[in-house]
């Protein structure tokens, strides 16, 4: 994996940001869904959903300046991390995360809401056709493959059929649900087979097969908004591959413990939040004995999880920056031939691959 695995090292070594970052407000807007959710179903404060909407739209400006920026800065190209096999495939989060910022700001904000939506839902079609092209026409090793391949395509067309469900375009929602669950077949079956056929993912890419557990959780959520939020057949198809996917991940939650923390533990945040709206949504359209109780479990589960990736994530990047100023390096010259005074390397900090690959990512 050296050879494919070059963009992370140069990622290591120049203190450019990686595309997985842009899974840090995904993740939050995840969570701020599904205290809108809670609020419609149990009845919780309707300001904290909005408290939470704006910590991500400003977290998902913050994401994509800090990359550019970076990228910019330490002669990066964006289209080579587009194209990365390993990374390449969380370019998609930020069309994605603007998605269902643009569906929820549509309810107070029509125009700017409908208009970031399309925006993002243009960008997330451009991104998901590339993804796919390349498929067709690089050499292709797959033993590079995990659950985040399921992002550009299965998680951004199934966000987006929510997203026009949302803002009443029914076709174009349909259609948007049916890319998403085409590849969600195409695509899963790569990935499980690689799990199941070929050696472990490095460990640092071990979190992002939660994301294999995502589909039915957001296909469903699609689907409600675009059936009125009503159960139907579709939604009890979903709802067992659902439970059986949930498990998957529980089974594996004695795996997840012995890892070593890295901002690549955001890849849980959006399966837990797009779960936890799907089963609040669920609790309440069926009358579940006790569904206030069960209401207020799945809403503290899913926000102690993503609350505690995020407490982590501050201090391990407090402790990283700190490691980095003690440690700095100096950057190669960047394009403009002028050479920051220290390097921002940080060790063992994002998405880096172990064993021949040894290198880390900063966050």
């Amino acid at each position: 994996m050296t050879a494919r695995s070059w963009s992370f090292r140069r990622v290591s070594t120049t203190g450019r940001a990686p595309l997985a970052s842009l899974g840090i407000p995904f993740g939050l807007a995840g969570l701020a869904g599904t205290w809108t959710m809670a609020g419609a179903t149990l009845g919780t404060p309707a300001g904290i959903g909005d408290a939470l909407w704006l910590l991500a739209t400003v977290v998902w400006i913050a994401a994509i300046g800090n990359y550019l920026v970076r990228s910019r800065n330490h002669g990066g190209r964006v289209l080579r991390d587009v194209d990365d096999p390993v990374q390449g495939p969380f370019a998609s989060l930020a069309p994605t995360t603007g998605m269902l910022i643009g569906s929820h700001l549509a309810v107070s904000l029509p125009l700017v809401g409908r208009s970031l939506s399309v925006a993002c839902i243009g960008l997330a079609l451009v991104l998901g056709a590339r993804f796919v092209a390349q498929l067709a026409v690089r050499e292709n090793s797959v033993d590079l493959v995990h659950a985040g391949y399921l992002l550009p395509t299965v998680a951004a067309f199934l966000i987006a059929g929510q997203s026009a469900g949302g803002l009443g375009w029914p076709v174009a929602a349909i259609a948007g649900i049916g890319v998403g669950l085409l590849f969600w077949l195409l695509l899963g079956t790569i990935v499980l087979a690689r799990m199941a056929f070929r050696p472990p993912l490095p460990a640092v890419l071990l979190p992002t097969f939660a994301i294999f557990s995502a589909p039915p959780a957001v296909a469903g959520n699609a689907w409600f908004a675009v059936n009125g939020g009503g159960l139907d057949t579709a939604q009890h198809l979903l709802l067992g591959t659902f439970v059986l996917l949930i498990g998957v991940q529980l089974a594996m939650v004695v795996t997840y413990w012995r890892l070593s923390f890295t901002l690549g533990f955001w890849a849980f945040t959006f399966t837990a939040a797009s779960s936890g709206t799907y089963a609040l949504h669920w609790l309440d359209l069926a009358g579940a004995p006790g569904r206030q109780v069960w209401g207020y479990l799945v809403l503290a589960v899913v926000t102690a999880l993503i609350g505690s990736i995020a407490v982590r994530s501050v201090l391990f990047l407090v402790r990283a920056h700190a490691t980095s100023l003690r440690s700095g390096v100096a950057l190669p010259a960047n394009r403009t031939g002028r050479s920051p005074a220290r390097a921002s390397r940080l060790p063992r900090a994002g998405f880096s691959l172990k064993g021949k690959a040894n290198a880390p990512m900063t966050g």
